[in-house]
């Protein structure tokens, strides 16, 4: 149910009213837990707080304004009862996210998400406790620095599969990079290969990823903000939510079901099967309760997919973006690349030591148009102090990342496309120069799979420059077309469909990329 449509419906309406009548009551009567003022923000209205202040769209950019307005690094709203802190410094995100994780680790109720669509067990959305502590056990054992050279052998296989592709279609590029991206993940897994452009794996997720996305953003559904509402039945008027919700149910329920039968089914047959999924399964106590650990290992399994997706392909059509619209670094790359390869091979993982412009570049890339601009909310489990301000019991706490990586005093002209930054003098990468990895969300709750996502960029990114030319396009009239860079505004930000030329740098470029796939 949107917000707007939401409003011109009389029961929910009336609703709302009975609502707000609580809530007062429940604030005039309710004693002040602390004497600390709250951070700053913009004005609180009674009963809907800063409703009407909160942005429509790029929530992101607003947060960062307004903590330049108030000139505090974090900031409060408080919209219909839930009070809510946005943390806009990488210092201050380390201070309550890292130094006090054991308040800031949790997650806030998600009723139309985990309650109504069935996300309950995706780690990224669960509260802490000791399901999530099993669940990030399980991504830790198997997705951590040491264990990613075991992924690097498919990771090589389906990049060069996708030079193919942008070779033989080069106009369905960003088609391309979501299957490969895809075809990756599914395999690395659960050992399922992919068919082509439709398959029904990953056609499956890519629908629950598209409800995810709608429900995840901030006010898009009254019930986040009134749970009752969540015992509305669903032939109700105004109870589209309720239908929606029921649709996108049954997909997340295929996301984590239909691969795990396929492994299982693997393995009753004996087929090879060589995948995290298996792996798991093959290493199970048989002392303990098998369900129970088959039900960790085919959400985990289902997480390492679903997590990596879209965000991953994100960051890759940045990439394209980037090279599109500047031929100059694109170049430079090149000759880096070509000095290492000698034109004679496609790269390997052990030649990233000797590509420190290729790491700049793709530091710049996650930096310039993060695809996750917002971390997904924290919630406070005690109350806290920080430089003065109370921080409540129950807020829900949110990284502002794209404030923390456009910020002038660290990125000078944050705005512009600069891999030098990220080098010395001496054309190596800087240390002191901070790491863009507020994109991959802060503290305990930092993605569990960013160990395996940089390898699977790097890779794909660096074999896309070792052969293949990215240009602009031209019109009617010849002249080059100007690729937008007004991205999707989403919880995932993408970059708007635009038009390039894609071909092989030279002859040689071309048979390397046939031999090697064929």
């Amino acid at each position: 149910m949107e917000v707007t449509s939401a409003l011109q419906d009389p029961l929910i309406l009336f609703l709302l009213a009975i609502l707000g009548i609580m809530y007062f009551w429940k604030l005039l009567n309710a004693p002040s837990r602390s004497r600390l003022p709250l951070p700053p923000g913009p004005k609180k209205y009674p009963i809907i707080g800063s409703l009407l202040e909160m942005p429509s769209s790029e929530e992101w950019v607003k947060f960062a304004e307004w903590s330049k307005e108030y000139n505090s690094d974090i900031i409060h709203l408080q919209v219909a009862g839930t009070s809510i802190v946005i943390v806009n410094s990488a210092e201050t995100a380390h201070e309550l996210f890292d130094k006090r994780s054991t308040i800031y680790s949790s997650r806030p109720r998600l009723v139309m998400i985990n309650e109504l669509m069935g996300w309950e067990w995706a780690v990224a959305h669960m509260p802490e406790g000791d399901d999530w502590r099993q669940h990030r056990r399980l991504f830790q054992q198997n997705l951590n620095p040491s264990s990613i050279p075991n992924f690097q052998p498919q990771v090589i296989k389906f990049s060069r599969r996708l030079l193919l592709s942008l070779l033989d279609n080069p106009d369905g590029f960003m088609d391309h990079v979501r299957h490969f991206v895809g075809a990756v993940l599914m395999d690395l897994s659960h050992g399922i290969q992919t068919r082509g452009q439709d398959d029904p794996y990953i056609n499956v997720v890519e629908q629950a990823l598209q409800g995810l996305i709608q429900a995840i953003v901030p006010g898009r559904f009254l019930v986040e903000t009134f749970p009752i509402m969540k015992y509305i039945p669903e032939w109700m008027p105004g109870a589209k939510f309720q239908r929606l919700a029921k649709e996108w149910r049954e997909l997340a329920t295929r996301v984590v079901m239909d691969p795990f039968k396929k492994v299982k089914q693997d393995i009753a047959d004996g087929i090879p099967n060589d995948s995290f999924v298996t792996r798991c399964l093959q290493n199970t106590d048989e002392k303990q309760d098998i369900g129970a650990q088959e039900r960790v290992i085919r959400q985990v399994g289902a997480g390492i997919f679903i997590g990596g997706t879209d965000t991953t392909v994100s960051t890759l059509d940045t990439f394209l973006l980037a090279m599109v619209m500047h031929p100059e670094v694109q170049a430079r790359a090149q000759k880096e690349i070509d000095a290492v390869l000698g034109g004679n091979r496609l790269p390997l993982y052990e030649d990233e030591e000797r590509l420190p412009y290729i790491a700049a570049i793709l530091r710049e890339v996650l930096r310039w148009q993060p695809s996750t601009p917002l971390a997904i909310p924290h919630f406070t489990t005690a109350d806290d102090e920080y430089r003065g301000y109370a921080i409540p019991k129950g807020s829900i706490a949110m990284g502002n990342a794209w404030a923390m990586l456009h910020d002038e005093q660290k990125y000078p002209d944050p705005f512009a496309f600069k891999p030098e930054r990220w080098l010395t003098e001496d054309g190596k990468l800087n240390p002191d120069l901070r790491e863009p990895s507020a994109i991959f969300g802060f503290g305990r709750r930092a993605c569990v799979g960013r160990h395996l996502a940089f390898p699977i960029i790097w890779m794909a990114a660096t074999s896309i420059l070792s052969v293949l030319n990215m240009k602009k396009a031209l019109d009617a009239d010849g002249k080059p077309i100007e690729p937008s860079t007004e991205y999707v505004s989403a919880i995932v930000r993408h970059a708007p469909p635009f038009k390039c030329v894609i071909e092989p740098r030279s002859e040689k470029a071309e048979k390397l990329i046939r031999e090697l796939v064929a």
